[in-house]
């Protein structure tokens, strides 16, 4: 009896080892990503795998937070900013690899209302922001301090001579799907957050879209950290691929071109 279990356990042991790569349990990839970008990444991931077979995990929340753990230590694989701002901050501190960084998506900065909302303004310099509110109404966006929709969002309302007289009625939320929250439960009458985040949320309504000109451009940069698995650079490369693009294309992205970003 004994016997034949000891050439049980070594004959699992030899089928462990001769199996191939793909029929390993493989660890899974994690990648550090904008809150804005959950749910096409949430499609494209399982897409990933079944080419892979690599799992892929996702934590999200706004460019800032997930900078600033990855500062402190946390082992991502890839990073996805809604900025170049806090990219740039992990490259100084040499926490990225630098030669696989690219931009990698673009996008637009939204006025949003409640769905059932009769606001109807033009968003133009001087425009009536402040009456819109009324008189306790507040204006619902990320934290300007820190998260990138909040930052492009003072930009775009400084741009239109707007930002003095709306600052003091901000909710600065977390990151962008907070701010959206707040209006989709009729929290806040107005927000600002970006196209594709207004357009997942049916209890919004775009009220109207920023000048692209009032901000600097919305753009994602990708690149791996310096703590990455070898199979990330195949993740970064489906990111590029046909499949991905797609699904960033229907959720209303703006695909960029390959090439690495300017610094």
């Amino acid at each position: 009896m004994i016997k034949t279990l000891a050439h049980l356990l070594i004959a699992t042991l030899l089928l462990t080892q001769t199996a191939t790569p793909a029929e390993r349990q493989r660890e899974p990839l994690l990648v550090f990503a904008a809150a804005s970008l959950t749910d096409v990444l949430q499609q494209a991931g399982p897409l990933y795998t079944k080419q892979s077979n690599v799992p892929v995990k996702f934590s999200f929340a706004a460019s800032s937070a997930l900078a600033k753990q990855i500062e402190s230590g946390a082992q991502a694989d890839a990073f996805l900013s809604a900025d170049q701002d806090w990219m740039n901050y992990l490259q100084e501190r040499k926490l990225i690899k630098a030669e696989t960084r690219s931009d990698l998506l673009g996008n637009r900065l939204a006025l949003i209302a409640p769905k059932d909302s009769r606001v109807r303004l033009k968003l133009q310099k001087g425009a009536p922001l402040l009456a819109v509110l009324g008189r306790n109404g507040r204006l619902s966006t990320g934290d300007p301090d820190s998260v990138p929709v909040g930052k492009y969002a003072k930009a775009a309302l400084g741009n239109l001579d707007l930002w003095s007289a709306i600052e003091p009625r901000l909710v600065r939320a977390d990151n962008v799907r907070v701010a959206l929250m707040y209006v989709a439960r009729g929290e806040a009458p107005l927000g600002i957050v970006y196209a594709t985040d207004a357009a997942v949320e049916p209890q919004v309504q775009i009220v109207d879209l920023f000048p692209e000109s009032s901000h600097a451009p919305i753009t994602y940069p990708v690149a791996a950290t310096t703590s990455a698995s070898p199979e990330t650079n195949s993740f970064l490369k489906f990111l590029r691929s046909d499949a991905a693009r797609a699904i960033f294309t229907k959720a209303g992205f703006t695909i960029l071109s390959s090439g690495a970003a300017a610094n």
